[in-house]
């Protein structure tokens, strides 16, 4: 597989993950039902960090692809780490005891009735999914991401040829896009080869 094939396979990983936590953050994950009284208990009342949590995996996907280096390992670390507490959060919002709690504050009248608690378990589990896809995201990023080409790779110095080599392998004047990359390397562009050397 090519760096590139695997760039776009973790970025397709990645953002699936992201969107597996984004659905499962915007639905009711339990029903508890006091007598005659539902109660609808949401996952951003059990846990309110998923769906934020959701969009920073997505902009640290953005970060990967615009960092190299260091840089991108330590974003795939902080991805890796807040797609573990995705799972935690997933796992521990996913209890009845939470439910029952927040239910209850909600209905406080109804407090006396013995209350029946609905769960619909895919929401949790598909959070958890998706914050296990982030967390591989962000491992093959540490270990990987050195090999993957950035955002600014169509800015890069081709090699010499006709069409795609500098001025200086062309045989004629710099452009004006060649001088800002040399600028933006460090370059002076307006100091050529010295002629001794030839």
């Amino acid at each position: 597989m090519t760096a590139r094939r695997e760039l776009w396979t973790w970025l397709a990983v990645c953002v699936a993950g992201a969107a597996l936590v984004l659905l499962a953050a915007g639905r009711d994950w339990f029903t508890v039902t006091y007598g005659t009284r539902e109660v609808a208990v949401s996952a951003s009342e059990l846990v309110p960090a998923l769906g934020p949590g959701a969009w920073a995996a997505l902009a640290a996907v953005v970060a990967v692809l615009a960092t190299k280096g260091v840089w991108r390992g330590l974003v795939g670390a902080v991805m890796a780490l807040g797609g573990a507490g995705m799972i935690a959060g997933s796992w521990w919002g996913g209890g009845a005891s939470a439910a029952l709690r927040i239910s209850a504050e909600q209905a406080p009248l109804s407090v006396g009735s013995t209350p029946q608690v609905a769960s619909a378990v895919v929401w949790p589990i598909l959070a958890s999914v998706g914050g296990f896809l982030l967390v591989a995201g962000g491992v093959a990023a540490i270990v990987r991401g050195g090999r993957w080409p950035g955002m600014s790779g169509r800015y890069d110095r081709q090699g010499a040829g006709p069409a795609g080599g500098t001025a200086a392998a062309r045989g004629g004047a710099p452009s004006e896009r060649e001088l800002w990359d040399a600028l933006d390397e460090g370059v002076d562009p307006t100091t050529g080869p010295d002629p001794r050397e030839h």
